[in-house]
């Protein structure tokens, strides 16, 4: 089996959650699945290609250490990190609680070798080149000062480690920017500036040694090795 196919049937494992973020990340339910057509233009199958391929550059083996930033309710990262049992795992979140979501998650799964920390992406409190891998989920998007996340993700990477995750730009679907102008902005759920596909492309590939940047839809999944 590949490596995203194992993602994709770990995520289909997961049952229905009462929370509306997570519904409409999964959209296992009708609610779910409407929202996810309604925002993004997706159907279920489509989300989970663009979440698969987000974490399919760390292996089923990987056995260093990955921070996760933000983490949010792990609802996207859990299932995956229930199946990496030699890696070091740290998950940082502003919101103290979302990560309590994300730590009952964890504990509900079995999930021993991971730790949590309360903290800004802007100005992380790990020293340079502290880890192997690092994972941003439909964070950057969100992020106030982008630059100062950028710059303190390519810091605490280790050289030859990964960098990988999924957000939003814009330019890719007029009706997910229309509602991300008119209801996301306003409700501080989404913060400008926003990337389009191409200007992510170009940032990252002068940043990293490595960069390729995909999208479903509107959601751009990047991959990158310092």
């Amino acid at each position: 089996m590949e490596r995203k196919d194992e993602i994709r049937s770990a995520y289909r494992k997961l049952g229905r959650s009462h929370s509306v973020y997570d519904n409409m990340m999964l959209g296992k339910t009708w609610f779910g699945r409407a929202m996810q057509k309604y925002v993004w233009n997706m159907k279920p199958e489509d989300a989970l290609e663009y979440q698969a391929r987000a974490f399919e550059p760390i292996p089923a083996d990987f056995s260093g250490r990955l921070l996760e930033v933000p983490v949010g309710t792990g609802v996207l990262s859990m299932p995956v990190f229930a199946g990496l049992k030699n890696a070091e795992i740290t998950c940082l979140d502003y919101s103290e609680k979302m990560m309590e979501s994300a730590q009952k998650r964890a504990e509900k799964a079995g999930i021993t070798n991971v730790s949590f920390v309360q903290g800004d992406v802007g100005k992380l409190p790990f020293a340079d080149e502290s880890f192997d891998a690092v994972v941003s989920l439909n964070g950057f998007h969100a992020f106030p000062d982008k630059e100062a996340a950028y710059a303190e993700t390519y810091r605490v990477l280790k050289k030859g480690g990964i960098f990988t995750g999924c957000f939003y730009v814009e330019g890719s679907n007029r009706h997910t920017d229309a509602v991300i102008r008119t209801i996301y902005i306003p409700l501080g759920f989404f913060t400008r500036p926003f990337e389009t596909r191409e200007s992510l492309e170009q940032r990252l590939k002068k940043l990293y040694s490595e960069a390729e940047v995909t999208n479903v839809q509107s959601i751009a999944v990047f991959r990158c090795v310092k």
